[in-house]
């Protein structure tokens, strides 16, 4: 999982197998790709309200819980204005 230590002290969304998003600073990561994030927030989705983001803090993710790993432009991120944005929430992958 080299790879992952681009992503070392910059913020990164993960996208879980039940459905979540979470973003956070990507603190640290292991040999099996489980994730520590800080200053995560958990993203909820929702059709008929904005986006509600969940303050987790320090955040320790399973690697085989994690669907996507990606970094967050910042800026944009900051500029968008999440209590606009509507959206279905993602279904769970079922095996």
């Amino acid at each position: 999982m080299s790879s992952l230590q681009g992503y070392v002290d910059r913020r990164v969304l993960l996208v879980l197998q039940d459905g979540r998003a979470i973003v956070g600073v990507l603190a640290g990561y292991d040999q099996k790709s489980n994730v520590v994030l800080s200053d995560a927030k958990e993203r909820v989705y929702s059709p008929d309200e904005g986006v509600e983001e969940i303050p987790l803090g320090l955040y320790l993710v399973k690697g085989d819980m994690i669907i996507l790993i990606g970094e967050i432009d910042e800026e944009l991120d900051r500029a968008a204005d999440l209590s606009t944005i509507r959206a279905e929430p993602l279904a769970p992958i079922r095996y």
